[in-house]
Order: structure tokens, then sequence, then C-alpha cells
């Protein structure tokens, strides 16, 4: 397999996940049931955008040990919400201040602050309903719910200790890089594979096959999207560029320079790829998927 084919097949396996998840996201979520302009500020800041890799990471690592998708689907569309629900809120002017989001602009520059707020307070209790409310067993539910519980509030420490510091002093730059990281990014990378292992009744050895997996490609994605942020405009990436040096955070490409980065990225898909090496062909489309986002370049 040329890397050329597995990058082609890493697309097609994001673009079949996901279609499948914002079919489901459109068509399974009681969007009338809301007051009309709160469903719609959720639609516009859940809809119609992104990558979709962390719910993509939760249905093929379901196929990846053998299950469904269709088991997986509610958590897919469970880890997106809490995804969405980041995103909006980093945007607001108290955090990021961002106005562009997926060429598009953010939530509260589109409906304004107060309902951007209240839109992703929602998407987060959305979320958990969407894994309680699942066909899984009531045991799989349960680990579903923690999981998703865990890489929620990993994420949020990661998002303080990335925009308000706190950091540990005795750490190095670079330890200090990797926790905000490994909190911010990787973790509900890291959930994503777990949640979909979980849906597809992973033994105990696929399951951390799936962790370390999960871990390497949070951890990488963040070092690409470190350098893209310094070598994209903010037209290509569809996100402001160049803010991160301005805001004088920690940044791998700031504590490494950009050649290291680029050993490091190739480092951490080589860990990934490894992980994962004994699922055979059914972990072919995460290993496609992990090649990549080693090479995106939005």
């Amino acid at each position: 397999m040329t890397t050329a084919t597995a990058i082609q097949e890493g697309r097609d396996a994001l673009s079949e996940s996901a279609m499948l998840v914002e079919h489901w996201l459109s068509t399974s979520v009681e969007w009338s049931q809301l007051p009309t302009h709160l469903a719609d500020a959720a639609q516009y800041g859940v809809l119609g955008g992104g990558k979709r890799l962390r719910p993509a990471l939760v249905i093929h690592s379901c196929r990846a040990v053998g299950g469904h998708h269709n088991a997986s689907l509610p958590a897919a569309a469970a880890l997106e919400l809490v995804h969405c629900f980041s995103l909006v809120h980093d945007d607001l002017p108290a955090l990021d201040n961002d106005a562009l989001r997926r060429g598009q602009p953010t939530l509260h520059i589109h409906a304004g602050e107060p309902m951007a707020i209240l839109a992703g307070d929602l998407m987060l209790a959305m979320a958990f309903g969407l894994v309680a409310d699942s066909n899984n067993t009531a045991e799989v539910r349960s680990q579903l719910v923690s999981e998703l519980a865990g890489g929620t509030s990993d994420m949020v420490a990661g998002q303080v200790y990335d925009t308000l510091g706190g950091l540990p002093e005795e750490l190095t730059p670079l330890e200090q890089v990797k926790l905000v990281h490994r909190n911010k990014t990787g973790a509900l990378i890291r959930s994503a594979c777990r949640m979909g292992g979980l849906c597809g009744d992973a033994s105990r050895e696929e399951l951390m096959a799936l962790t370390v997996y999960g871990e390497a490609m949070g951890l990488m994605f963040q070092v690409v999207d470190d350098l893209l942020d310094v070598t994209q405009s903010a037209g290509h990436v569809g996100k402001a560029t160049g803010k991160d040096a301005a805001c004088g955070k920690r940044t791998y490409p700031g504590v490494l320079g950009e050649a290291a980065c680029r050993d490091e990225i190739e480092r951490l898909l080589g860990e990934a790829l490894n992980a994962i090496g004994f699922l055979g062909p059914n972990g072919h489309p995460l290993a496609c998927i992990a090649e990549l986002m080693a090479i995106r370049t939005r």
C-alpha cells in the first residue's frame, strides 16, 4: 500500500463516517422540541462542517474490534456534541475571542454571546442524554458515560492550562506543552477510540491498543495543529492563525522548532500504527486516518 493510497483511504473513511454522524445528528436529535432560536443556534454550531474526526474514531474503533457502526452512532454523535460545545465556548470573547470557525462566523458572532453560551450548555447536556438513552447494554452505557465524563473533564482542565495558566512549574517547557495537549486535545480523541471499542465489545487487549493509538493520535493532531498555526493562512485553515504566539502560549513549534515538530509527528504516527497493528484488516481504516492526519494542511 502506497502512502498516497493510504491517504485517500483515510479521506474516504472520514467522509463515510462524517455522513453517518451528520445524518444521525440531523434526524435523531429532537431539535423540534427546543425553542426555535435555540435549535437554530445549536444546529449552526453542530451541523454542516468540520472534519468529524472524533466521531470517525468512535465508528472505526468499533468496527476495528468487530462491532457494527450502528452500535456506535449515539456515542459518536455524543462525542461530536461535546467537541462542538468546547469550540463554541472556546471561541467566546472571555476565552479565545475568535470570529472565524470552519470558515464561517463563530456562533457568538452569528447569534450573540448569550445564545452561544446557552447553545453550548445544551450541546453538553444532550451529549450525555444520547449515551444514556442508547441501545447498548446497561453496563456499556455506564462505561460510555464514565468515559465521556472523564474525557470532557480532562479537556476542560487542558483548556484552563492553555488559557488561564497554572501549569506545574517544575515541568520542562516541553512537558508543560504535552500536559496541556494530552488534556485539551488528546483527551477527547483518546475517549473517542475507547468509546468505539466499548461499543464493539472490545477485549482488554483491544481496548488497550485503542487507548495507545488514541493517545498518540491526540498528541500528533496537536503538533500538526500548532504547525498549521504558524505556516498556514486563516483563509486556508478556516480559523484564526498566529494567535498562540501572539498570546504567549507555549506551543510545539515554539518549544521544539518546526523541523523537530515534523520528526515528532513521524514518531507519534509510528506509535499509533504500531499500537493497532495486531488488529489486522479491521484496523486498516484507523491506520489510514492516522496517516491522513499526519499530513493534513487544515
